[in-house]
């Protein structure tokens, strides 16, 4: 497997806690920089639709066109850092797993209804079933927000489509998108082990037998003599 930034860190990084020998590769360097460029592009996209779209960010910022020409590329730019992605292995073989449901996808949600939150009643592989659609809805999110916003940008691009259409679409959808991605992040902040394999990498052997146990029966998976037990 590809090493990581994590995995040639020195010695002494061992001392901080969670960087341990035995930890097991959960995501590649492309797989984090396609997350982190994304990431970054998502917000700058939704903090000049803020200051667009209410009246006091507005005021407060000022430089109207400026912010407009930011959201716009922004925007553009966002399906692009995925598309770099295709060039890593590392990066398909995950979106062949989030395309993918299994038995156990099912019993995780029906446990999600039933509000049972025991990592025995949600088993998961790499990804769980509530990644696996939050990952399918905000791509299509990104693609229909990218299409109705070059419509408001290019008005005659299709002409029997209204720019207020596309307009209260584009509006409708951001405000989705924003609250879908709180939920992201206030999950992600829940789950320190998972923050720490985005941004080294590397989980805890431990962290993945018990919340994503399927992970290790996967093609491509971590393989049970590298967990330390």
């Amino acid at each position: 497997m590809t090493s990581t930034a994590g995995s040639r860190e020195p010695t002494g990084a061992a001392t901080r806690g969670p960087e341990r020998p035995g930890r097991i590769l959960r995501f590649s360097r492309a797989e984090r920089l396609v997350h982190r460029a994304t990431g970054w592009l998502m917000l700058l996209c939704l903090l000049t639709a803020a200051c667009l779209y209410l009246g006091p960010l507005a005021q407060l910022v000022g430089r109207r066109h400026l912010v407009a020409t930011v959201h716009e590329w922004s925007g553009v730019l966002l399906p692009l850092p995925s598309l770099l992605g295709l060039l890593s292995p590392a990066f398909r073989a995950d979106l062949r797993r989030l395309n993918r449901f299994a038995g156990y996808d099912r019993q995780w949600l029906r446990a999600a209804r039933r509000r049972v939150a025991t990592p025995d009643a949600r088993p998961a592989g790499k990804f769980n079933a509530g990644q696996k659609i939050y990952a399918g809805w905000i791509a299509g999110a990104v693609l229909v927000m990218m299409f109705t916003g070059l419509l408001m940008w290019f008005t005659g691009l299709l002409p029997l489509i209204s720019r207020t259409s596309a307009i209260f679409v584009h509006d409708c959808l951001a405000w989705a998108v924003a609250l879908v991605l709180i939920g992201h992040m206030r999950k992600a902040y829940e789950d320190p082990e998972a923050r720490l394999g985005m941004r080294t990498g590397r989980v805890d052997p431990a962290w993945a037998v018990r919340h994503h146990s399927e992970w290790l029966e996967e093609d491509g998976g971590p393989r049970r003599r590298r967990t330390g037990g």
